[in-house]
């Protein structure tokens, strides 16, 4: 039983990701995220950065109980259903969806927003943010 838990465990951590900065940028690019709805591509690089370094398994246990996923450190309570507590989930979708490397359903839940949920990433907010995509060759 405990080799099952752990091949399980390994298998999971396989399907999770962890982008650099330029891979990441390229991602979003390619999925219409590049000044989606007046937002740069910068400003999302810059975000994610700072709620998940980029890393499609980052799991946040917060103080109300909530937890925040994936790369864009969506919250539990507001965005997808981990089995817990869920006042809204609304996009529909299970927490687990977000700690894969298909990173889709990750960047679909932006798409809901009018622009980023800046959350932890205040230091994103208002700034020129164009460095973290510098040198990326986009």
């Amino acid at each position: 039983m405990k080799a099952l838990v752990c091949l399980l465990l390994a298998v999971a951590v396989t399907d999770a990701r962890r982008f650099t900065a330029c891979e990441w940028a390229r991602t979003l690019k390619a999925n219409g995220m590049a000044g989606y709805r007046g937002v740069s591509l910068a400003d999302w690089v810059c975000v994610t950065y700072h709620e998940s370094r980029y890393n499609t398994a980052a799991v946040n246990h917060n103080s109300d109980g909530s937890k925040d996923y994936g790369i864009f450190q969506l919250n539990s309570h507001y965005w997808c259903s981990d089995g817990g507590e869920s006042v809204a989930n609304g996009c529909g979708i299970t927490c687990d969806q977000l700690l894969t490397d298909d990173v889709s359903v990750a960047i679909g839940v932006p798409k809901l927003w009018s622009g980023p949920q800046w959350g932890s990433s205040n230091s994103c907010k208002d700034q020129d943010n164009s460095g973290y995509i510098a040198d990326c060759r986009l």
